[in-house]
């Protein structure tokens, strides 16, 4: 009975779990705010390790299917289901959610419960989006998990919160604005919102284009893919330390998401037509955001802008149309997660101590903190795509994927191993290496327990990942089969 409606629990369990914890009332109850979430946030990363462990990976079909009726009126329905890309998403959605609740730990001191709710019910509308397989219930978790992130960074973010919680709100919100349009076409096309059956829907030449244009819109904004960017580094600049964490480890991967299950299955004449276009602009974001990073003095506008680029890997595999590309990218997908949510952690505990993310107040930490150092070295050389590390997986497979299609593609690609160690090494050296700066790093103690069991257990992901990519490569092995299979098959009437 429970397996049956597993996806339900993985999605209602943290959203009751955390209007639970508003229950709990102001920052006198602040303790028991934070046991209450944390307990929540562990059975909810309990309650989807069934769907690994039951997960059959011989068969393309979606699994753990859920059907109700929900609007009879417009035949939508409350209607969920996994394949092996979207279980890996969920799986790191209510991973990197216990992480988020232990680091923000004692870091919060103001409306705990609030914020550690708002973490809480976005997870369970997160999860609600790779389940979703009808249009409008996809739509629904699409737009109200902006919500409780638009409220974390205007409520607990730095002092141009307003600003960027506005920019981050219009960029996301007007470009799933086309998506809606596209989601009712495609209804009125196939007599229902059922996103398997648009799958096998025929449409026109003109159609497939302006949807995928649609789409494009709504999910280019959401990785982000350059030109439509610029509202990240702002965001995660002012967001704390939490909301950096989930904005790059799970909220990036829907735009990357939304291609997988929308635009290459629905639309795949259009996307074979415009490949080109997605190339051309991954490319650009692996190669010009690269040297964009270069030159930040904040290391979480650095961060955000490798964010940007590693990103660029992503939408780069999907549209060489390979296994090995798509592998690769979705693979990619899960070690940024854990690469990008570490390195977010990492600032976020030198920025508790010295409140400043300038590179130029730093140096020498590793005279005081070297356990800190050495987790921050692993972190900085995954992102920078060490052999051994997660981030060398994804890649490897994509830059193979790449030189199948296209050397120059491949080329073009693999310079983000250079400017990625320059940009992650280059910040490394300043804030870790050489005397000590100043009196405030002379103040520094090295990290606690709470502080290094999270960034020990990224460590170990990191590390597990890289060492041992096989359990992540073989769940999604025969969904991206299939997908290509979908992707390749020519649906113009």
């Amino acid at each position: 009975m429970i397996m049956q409606h597993a996806l339900s629990l993985a999605i209602w369990l943290p959203i009751v779990g955390g209007i639970a914890v508003l229950t709990t009332g102001g920052d006198d109850n602040a303790p028991m705010a934070r046991r209450l979430a944390l307990m929540v946030a562990l059975l909810a990363f309990l309650a989807t390790l069934p769907l690994y462990a039951g997960f059959r990976v011989d068969t393309h079909a979606m699994q753990f299917i859920e059907d109700l009726a929900w609007i009879d009126a417009f035949n939508i329905r409350y209607r969920l289901g996994i394949d092996g890309i979207s279980l890996l998403m969920i799986l790191l959605t209510s991973f990197s959610t216990v992480l988020v609740v232990i680091a923000s730990w004692q870091v919060i001191q103001n409306k705990v419960a609030q914020y550690l709710a708002a973490f809480l019910i976005m997870e369970g509308l997160m999860i609600g989006v790779f389940s979703a397989l009808d249009g409008i219930l996809f739509y629904v978790f699409w737009e109200a998990m902006l919500v409780p992130m638009f409220i974390i960074i205007g409520l607990w973010g730095g002092p141009n919160r307003v600003y960027a919680t506005i920019k981050f709100f219009l960029y996301t919100f007007l470009g799933s604005v086309l998506m809606l349009v596209a989601i009712i076409y495609l209804y009125y096309q196939a007599g229902s919102f059922d996103i398997l059956a648009w799958h096998n829907q025929k449409l026109a030449h003109l159609p497939q284009i302006l949807i995928f244009v649609a789409f494009l819109a709504a999910f280019s904004v959401k990785v982000p893919m350059w030109p439509v960017h610029t509202w990240l580094p702002d965001a995660h600049v002012e967001a704390p330390t939490g909301g950096s964490v989930i904005l790059a480890a799970i909220m990036l991967k829907m735009g990357a998401y939304g291609f997988l299950r929308f635009s290459l299955p629905i639309v795949p004449d259009a996307s074979h037509e415009l490949a080109w276009l997605m190339i051309l602009l991954s490319l650009v974001a692996v190669v010009y955001i690269g040297l964009v990073a270069l030159v930040q003095q904040d290391m979480k506008k650095l961060i955000a802008y490798s964010s940007i680029a590693h990103m660029g890997f992503v939408t780069l595999g999907f549209f060489i149309f390979n296994v090995q590309g798509v592998e690769g990218a979705i693979a990619q997908m899960v070690s940024h997660g854990f690469v990008s949510g570490a390195l977010f952690l990492c600032v976020g505990v030198l920025y508790d101590r010295l409140h400043s993310r300038n590179i130029s107040d730093y140096g020498g930490v590793a005279n005081r903190m070297p356990v800190f150092a050495a987790f921050m070295m692993l972190f900085a050389m995954a992102n920078a795509g060490l052999p051994g590390t997660s981030g060398f997986v994804g890649e490897f497979l994509v830059i193979l994927g790449a030189y199948q299609a296209n050397f120059w593609f491949a080329f073009l690609a693999a310079t983000t191993l250079i400017f990625g160690a320059a940009y992650t090494l280059w910040m490394y050296k300043r804030v870790i290496f050489g005397e000590i700066a100043n009196k405030h790093v002379a103040e520094l103690t090295d990290i606690s327990s709470r502080e290094g069991l999270f960034l020990g257990i990224l460590a170990i992901a990191v590390l597990v990942m890289g060492l041992w990519p096989a359990p992540f490569l073989d769940v999604m092995h025969t969904s991206v089969e299939h997908l290509l299979k979908q992707a390749m098959t020519s649906k113009l009437l």
